[in-house]
């Protein structure tokens, strides 16, 4: 073993303590995506830990909100890393949970649990400590990384897309280090997303005096949500759901507006291009049978889907083959209905994989939680990755 690597792996099988320590701190700090201020600090605090744990050879900088909803994103780098051959590292730091809903860090023996333990502080404690374990053993300069934390991937990353686009740029390879499943599995394939929010129009009136005069507008999105839901097809792997539906003011007047959030998936480009254009024909056609109403389509597919290519596949082999000597699984995982931001870096043209972070269950719900003995053994099948794309 390269004496480097060795000194590396040596200082982080003595970090465990200081893992769980750092992902506790960053657990406490609530981030739901809505959330600004929580999201600000968070970053700030990723920030700070990777140039205290890069010893001065990352840079490390918070990328401010251009629309002002969204917390920071942080943007980090080795100096090889801003030449060309990178690897990219990806996460994000918000979380799905109110503050209200489920806060707070809490160890329950070999388990950790709190709001992003999983989804994903804990993934990006695995490559903040990886880099500091390479730092540490007078490597980390010579290694092509780059690095990248979003505010808003549980939205769908509407800003943090570009900053990922931009880091991709001359990149190798994407390593997204989001939710670890059972058995270590690797992923290679996601499914594409796509989101609506559809808004119905018609006339309002007197449900009595003056029914004849009104144009209901929750009767023409009822009518388009049958014709929505029923382009779900299993069998092409895609999916329609019709999540929520809002509208009126009392069942004594006809409404004149109402709106429905959907979502949708799909497994290739051909297939969500085909379901997004069905659902502009399913609002034209719920509208024209409901005279006087009118639907209007806001959104669209937001991710394309991550498809396993030969390229995506050896990345697997060589990430699994560190992971191995670390006594992880290496086996693959099934397509997921869920996109990631490794569905952006692949868009760009990289190879991709995902489900790199510290084992566990639960994520977007209140029991979720992580295995605390994987998060070592995580960061150095990271670090022994990097170090092979350095030095071979």
């Amino acid at each position: 073993m390269h004496p480097e690597l060795e000194a590396a792996l040596g200082w982080l099988g003595e970090r465990g303590p200081d893992m769980e320590r750092l992902l506790s701190e960053w657990v406490e700090v609530s981030s739901h995506t809505p959330d600004k201020a929580g999201c600000d600090e968070v970053a700030t605090q990723i920030a700070a830990a990777a140039r205290a744990l890069g010893g001065g050879e990352l840079d490390s900088s918070l990328s401010l909100s251009a629309s002002g909803r969204y917390g920071h994103h942080v943007v980090m780098s080795t100096r090889a890393g801003r030449e060309g051959g990178a690897v990219l590292l990806l996460g994000h730091h918000d979380t799905v949970f109110p503050r209200a809903s489920f806060s707070g860090f809490r160890e329950e023996g070999a388990l950790l649990r709190g709001p992003g333990v999983l989804d994903m502080k804990g993934g990006l404690v695995v490559i903040a400590f990886a880099l500091g374990a390479l730092a540490q053993a007078g490597a980390l300069a010579r290694i092509p990384v780059r690095v990248v934390s979003v505010s808003d991937e549980e939205v769908g990353s509407p800003e943090g897309k570009a900053l990922v686009q931009d880091a991709a740029r001359g990149a190798t390879c994407a390593l997204v280090f989001e939710s670890g499943r059972d058995g270590d599995a690797i992923i290679t394939r996601r499914k594409g997303t796509g989101g609506l929010t559809v808004t119905a129009r018609g006339k309002a009136a007197h449900a009595g005096n003056l029914h004849h005069e009104g144009k209901n507008a929750i009767w023409a999105l009822a009518r388009f949500i049958d014709r929505a839901q029923a382009l779900t097809d299993y069998d092409r792997g895609v999916t329609v759901n019709v999540g929520k539906i809002s509208g009126g003011i009392g069942k004594n007047t006809v409404p004149d507006e109402a709106q429905a959030l959907v979502d949708f998936r799909f497994i290739d480009a051909a297939a969500g291009e085909a379901v997004a254009a069905a659902l502009t024909r399913a609002a034209e056609e719920a509208a024209a049978s409901v005279p006087g109403t009118t639907i209007h389509l806001e959104g669209g597919i937001s991710r394309a889907p991550l498809v396993r290519t030969e390229a995506s596949a050896e990345l697997r082999a060589d990430y699994a083959a560190c992971a191995r000597q670390e006594g992880l699984g290496d086996g693959e995982s099934p397509l997921l209905g869920g996109g990631s931001d490794a569905n952006t870096a692949a868009s760009a043209g990289l190879a991709a994989i995902d489900g790199l972070g510290p084992r566990g269950k639960g994520f977007h719900t209140t029991d979720e939680y992580i295995e605390r003995a994987s998060l070592v053994p995580k960061a150095r099948a990271l670090t022994r990755f990097l170090f092979s794309r350095a030095v071979g």
